[in-house]
């Protein structure tokens, strides 16, 4: 499973979840077996080549339309900000899925 999280910088200790429109890094991750891997950050999204499941925003209120256009699954991270605790929250099923 292919995720991208909109990020305030490029580092994985100190990133923390950003509105669409202060994303300064999308966050590249693959879950293989519950756990993340190839953590890879892009300053464009158009950069990423590979496929992309699931995106995280940080608000149901967010302009979401074009990933939902692309297929591309919706999911909320209501309080977590750091990227530790959304990939928890992930694998614990606790985000909210916006997919229609």
């Amino acid at each position: 499973m292919n995720l991208i999280i909109p990020v305030d910088c490029n580092d994985m200790e100190e990133a923390q979840l950003v509105g669409l429109n202060d994303v300064k890094y999308w966050l590249f991750l693959t879950m293989d077996g519950g756990k993340p891997s190839n953590e890879q950050f892009f300053e464009k999204r158009e950069d990423i080549e590979e496929f992309i499941d699931i995106v995280i925003v940080n608000s149901p209120d967010e302009y979401v339309w074009p990933f939902m256009e692309e297929n591309i699954a919706v999911l909320v991270a209501p309080l977590q900000r750091y990227v530790e605790d959304i990939v928890e929250a992930y694998i614990f099923k606790e985000l909210h899925d916006l997919s229609i």
